[in-house]
């Protein structure tokens, strides 16, 4: 990287080979080239910076984007795979004056938006008067017809539209404009937020004392919309998410834990009696309010997509009888379509007698002779996509391919095209958006960019995020914003002349009003994650020890042939080879499970464990991929086994005492307890060769302890003295068996009435019979017996909780 040309006294000189691109309004620069007022004391401030601060200073705040799980996902033909998240450095900065500007425009789009959604699911009345044609909604696929007549339940009135972005871009004369509509599932405002906390830890000293709009206020708004939406019905406020495979899913997680809303996936709901219910490990619980992340038609399988395997059978029928409300309503994507954007202007100025303040980019519909012929005749600036298609024209791969057709054929293959399938087609103006620097090679250059500008509905009416999510070219062409084709996003700073307030979620009001969502439910799904997350973990740290052994043991003399090793392979191994990348497998599927099953309940997982859990698998992943010297295994399985162990006491002394707790504790014990129940039961076996009862208290990491307690050489009592009945062992059968029965008594369900539920019942004969056990009675036969009722208790445990 090149680094920028240094003043004497240490800043740089920034602006010295910042070139905008010709024919683009640049937001830093003014058309004469100087500075903007709004950007100037920025730019003095990073130029006093020298290169090595800056460098610094942008791996801090990428540093917390990773440390926080922010990544976006590459799609491929084939898989996905995750990417570092691309955050600019250098905000994108605008006046408060402007963005009021921008802000009005944008609710006076909201409000037409919700004028023409209204009556396209009500009396229909913009295709009776043909104000629009009817093939556009006829022939629409996101027109539910389900939905006709099936207005929203709300608490303030029937509203269709609560919460929206719009992407808007500047024009060459410095014009706002809109160049897209986010209706269905309104994405980023999360990643909104973390590109603003990564932001402050790049320039803390700069950000804390420069005016400039915080965001924190609009969430607290919308929360308090959340709890007035969902009125005094009660019931639990839920986030219905695709699943961990969206690219959106991590801003899902985030998104619910800042506000405090529980995090759901089809599966997690049902619906009894036209009533959307959660299943959680205390059973159904009423959903009242659903912010929905799914495409409209992929909601309700029974009515909508039959192949949907996202949405819930029967929500159509919660929100029919107006039992369940929705952020937006379903079938609201229908707004996005691509043709609806040549026909809003005139419905503007036929509903207020004007043009919209902040105008969308110029569409024509193909389907009109006369829009067709303009669309042909100025092809040479025109973007060409379908009309019903609701991914922005810009950003639709297919327009470039068909821009490239019509291109090699000529233009007389555009008219053959229009002629032939022109209502199928729209056409839009090429967009020449403004520019904002980047930082590249070691300067700032100019790249185009758009905003994203996000609003919510509260009771007092609209309110707009002051700031949002800017995504910025990867180069010169503005089509390349998309992070997939290489783009960047960047924070956005709306900044005032006078001091600004600084809300906080933390606030009293905010506690106040978050108090309900602290009580929401733990659904079955994610106590079941939690369940084999910390099952996953505790296998992986089993088998590093059993491993660990082994090479320790080889290190000392021993050979692959030695009976205990040979022993330890058959009984303790599978049956794995010895070599080092086939034993490893032992813990590495287990721990990428362990992974997976965290990143589901990303939204009640600490990021400091997800991060140590992320770290514990990059660093298994580099040790499988350089070779080792077999003397140096036991070393590096050790510091594998301490980085497990530090992950196990930070969650378990981190995490809340909550359900979810308990399920995840209850993981690693029945785990730790049957697995040792199969150590003891094939080390302790008279068959077992020399050196097994030794081995079976290093795997049981009581060396220590043993020699503590017994002055004496390992026997047979000893082992199962100290592994198997003491209850002061945490690596004991009989500490982790009453520790399993502990938390099973405080989960939902276990105080009704006077019988002991099935895992209760259990884990209290479990408990009894180490209790009573004496230690000659500890046979391998009785310890293979109570290996399988542990796994009879975990079943008993998810079919009372987990399904």
């Amino acid at each position: 990287m090149t680094q920028p040309r240094p003043h004497p006294d240490g800043t740089m000189d920034l602006l010295s080979s910042y070139v905008p691109q010709r024919g683009c309004r640049d937001e830093m620069l003014a058309p004469d080239g100087r500075v903007t007022a709004v950007w100037q004391d920025f730019i003095d401030h990073l130029a006093r910076l020298t290169p090595d601060q800056l460098t610094r200073r942008f791996a801090r705040g990428d540093q917390y984007l990773r440390d926080a799980g922010v990544l976006y996902r590459q799609y491929d033909d084939t898989l996905s795979t995750e990417r570092e998240w691309p955050l600019s450095h250098v905000p994108v900065i605008i006046a408060q004056a402007e963005w009021d500007r921008i802000a009005a425009g944008l609710v006076e789009r909201a409000e037409l938006l919700e004028y023409v959604v209204r009556d396209f699911y009500g009396a229909n009345h913009l295709v009776a008067s043909g104000q629009l044609p009817a093939t556009l909604l006829a022939q629409n696929p996101a027109w539910l017809r389900p939905m006709i007549g099936a207005q929203p339940a709300s608490a303030g009135g029937p509203d269709y539209l609560t919460l929206l972005s719009f992407e808007i871009g500047r024009g060459p004369n410095g014009q706002w404009w809109v160049i897209s509509d986010l209706v269905e599932a309104p994405s980023t405002m999360g990643f909104a937020l973390e590109n603003r906390m990564a932001m402050s830890r790049t320039f803390p000293n700069f950000f804390a004392g420069s005016n400039i709009l915080r965001l924190a206020g609009f969430f607290q708004g919308l929360q308090h919309s959340l709890f007035h939406l969902r009125g005094r019905a009660g019931g639990e406020i839920a986030l219905l998410t695709p699943g961990p495979m969206n690219q959106s899913y991590a801003e899902h997680a985030y998104i619910a834990r800042y506000l405090g809303l529980l995090l759901v996936e089809g599966e997690d709901l049902v619906v009894q009696n036209g009533q959307a219910m959660v299943r959680t490990v205390a059973g159904p619980k009423p959903v009242s309010l659903l912010w929905n992340r799914l495409p409209g038609a992929m909601t309700d399988p029974l009515e909508l997509d039959p192949d949907s395997m996202l949405g819930t059978p029967g929500l159509l029928d919660a929100l029919r009888a107006h039992h369940l409300k929705t952020l937006n309503a379903v079938g609201a994507g229908v707004l996005e379509t691509r043709a609806l954007m040549a026909f809003l202007p005139q419905i503007a100025r036929q509903r207020l007698g004007r043009d919209l303040a902040l105008p969308n980019i110029a569409t024509w519909w193909c389907g009109d002779p006369d829009a067709a012929a303009h669309v042909s005749a100025h092809a040479d600036r025109m973007m060409v996509g379908s009309a019903f298609s609701t991914v922005p024209l810009m950003a639709d791969p297919a327009t470039q391919l068909l821009e490239d057709q019509v291109r090699s054929s000529g233009r007389q293959a555009m008219q053959d095209m229009l002629a032939r399938s022109g209502r199928d087609l729209v056409g839009q103006e090429a967009v020449t958006l403004s520019t904002t620097p980047i930082w590249q090679d070691g300067g700032l250059v100019a790249r185009p960019m758009s905003i994203r500008v996000f609003l919510a509905r509260t009771p007092r009416g609209w309110t707009v995020m002051p700031g949002g999510y800017a995504r910025v070219s990867a180069g010169q062409d503005a089509k390349a914003l998309a992070m997939q084709r290489g783009g960047k996003v960047a924070d956005v700073w709306v900044v005032s002349p006078d001091p600004v307030d600084r809300p906080s979620l933390l606030g009293e009001d905010a506690a106040q009003s978050r108090q309900p969502a602290l009580q929401v439910a733990l659904p079955s799904r994610a106590a079941d994650n939690l369940f084999w997350l910390g099952r996953y973990v505790e296998r992986s740290e089993l088998n590093m020890r059993i491993f660990r052994a082994y090479y320790a043991r080889l290190g000392d003399g021993a050979t692959h042939e030695t009976p205990l090793l040979v022993w330890l392979r058959e009984r303790l191994m599978q049956g794995v080879a010895p070599e080092a990348g086939a034993m490893t497998l032992l813990f590495d599927a287990p721990l990428s499970l362990g992974l997976q099953s965290a990143r589901r309940i990303s939204d009640r997982f600490s990021p400091d464990g997800m991060m140590a859990l992320r770290g514990l698998v990059d660093n298994l992943q580099a040790l499988k991929d350089r070779p080792v010297p077999p003397e140096d295994i036991p070393r590096e399985i050790s510091a594998l086994l301490r980085q497990i162990t530090g992950f196990s006491g930070l969650v378990h002394e981190n995490m809340y005492r909550s359900d979810g707790w308990r399920f995840l504790s209850l993981g690693l014990s029945i785990e730790r307890a049957a697995n040792m129940c199969d150590v003891l039961a094939q080390l302790t076996d008279a068959s077992a060769p020399e050196g097994a009862l030794d081995l079976a208290i290093e795997i049981g990491d009581s060396v220590v302890t043993h020699r503590a307690r017994f002055s004496i050489q390992a026997r047979r009592q000893s082992v199962l003295d100290l592994l198997g009945a003491d209850d002061q062992n945490p690596r004991s059968v009989r500490y982790h068996v009453a520790r399993a029965r502990r938390h099973v008594d405080e989960l939902p369900a276990q105080d009704r009435g006077h019988v002991l539920t099935g895992a209760a019942s259990r884990a209290l004969m479990l408990e009894t019979r180490l209790a009573t056990t004496a230690l000659d009675g500890l046979t391998p036969e009785v310890l293979g017996r109570i290996r399988l009722d542990l796994w009879d208790l975990s079943d008993s445990l998810s079919a009372s909780h987990l399904v």
